[in-house]
């Protein structure tokens, strides 16, 4: 069986993708030539390897055996070659990274340029968007994930903790006042997110007395599916909301948001990940980013 492995990159992005045209769009590529590769591809393997109807593509059971191979090929043509260019240059080449827009911001973004001048040849793609990615679909590399269940199909580097605490600003606090108990938080304006539930369920301190496993279940005056947004609501001077720590920390410094009830809620640590798909996390272009992420965070949280 001769097999040419640009086809079989492309059948694997068009099975990720569930569509001839999105996978044309993606190689800036007529449709055609995407129809003629997998027309090709199955006269070699001699089966039939998708389902084509009206509805999108699916594979046929001879798909998904080809599919499993091929990663594995392909995987093993990225590994040998970044091998070599390592031993060349160092890492290089793209890296897609996905991550939460606030932790793009105020991370990512400011650690680029020490990254760029440490591995020059490396670039980066960065899909800024709170929802949790499918990576393989989605063609990710890396993906930051803060506090998440990981499947056993994910490989994981813990390269940071943080904690949260209940922040306002000078503003905020001027005009409402300063809680001083917890119970005085219902007369005030909390900032709560919508996307995520379980993070209005703030957790008591051991100094609150209350059973173990209880929390605080804060109502939202103002709500955001948005981290960013949240964080920004709280430096205009909208409400209280519970921020992440390493992402709060410079505004604190400066005086742009002042902690409230520290001592009443827990501050317990929740790790931050770098997770990568099994068969990629041994590039180098993949452990140079991460190992420089893992200090640069470290340095921030300092």
């Amino acid at each position: 069986m001769k097999l040419d492995l640009d086809d079989v990159a492309l059948f694997l992005r068009v099975a990720e993708l569930g569509s001839l045209s999105a996978a044309a769009r993606e190689r800036q590529a007529p449709v055609s030539l995407v129809s003629r590769t997998l027309v090709r591809l199955e006269e070699r393997c001699g089966a039939r390897l998708m389902h084509r109807s009206t509805h999108g593509l699916s594979l046929t059971d001879e798909g998904d055996t080809f599919a499993a191979h091929a990663r594995r090929m392909l995987d093993t043509r990225d590994e040998l070659a970044a091998a070599f260019r390592h031993k060349r240059a160092g890492p290089s080449g793209w890296v897609r990274l996905s991550v939460s827009p606030i932790l793009a911001e105020t991370l990512i973004v400011p650690s680029l340029p020490a990254l760029y001048e440490a591995h020059p040849q490396l670039q980066l793609e960065i899909l800024a968007d709170d929802r949790i990615s499918d990576m393989a679909r989605d063609g990710v590399d890396i993906a930051i994930r803060t506090g998440v269940a990981l499947g056993d199909n994910l490989v994981a580097r813990k390269i940071a903790d943080h904690g949260r605490r209940l922040c306002a600003s000078p503003d905020y606090l001027a005009r409402f006042g300063t809680p001083q108990h917890p119970d005085e938080l219902a007369a005030h304006r909390l900032i709560t997110s919508s996307a995520s539930p379980g993070l209005n369920r703030w957790p008591w301190s051991a100094r609150a007395g209350r059973p173990k496993g209880a929390v605080y279940l804060a109502k939202g005056h103002t709500r955001s599916d948005n981290s960013a947004v949240l964080l920004s609501l709280a430096l205009r001077g909208v409400g209280i909301a519970r921020v992440n720590d390493l992402l709060s920390r410079p505004h604190i410094t400066r005086g742009e948001l002042v902690t409230v009830l520290d001592p009443w809620f827990d501050r317990s640590s929740i790790p931050i990940y770098a997770v990568m798909l099994p068969e990629r996390h041994r590039l180098p272009k993949l452990r140079a980013c991460i190992d420089h992420w893992a200090q640069w965070v470290s340095g921030a949280a300092a």
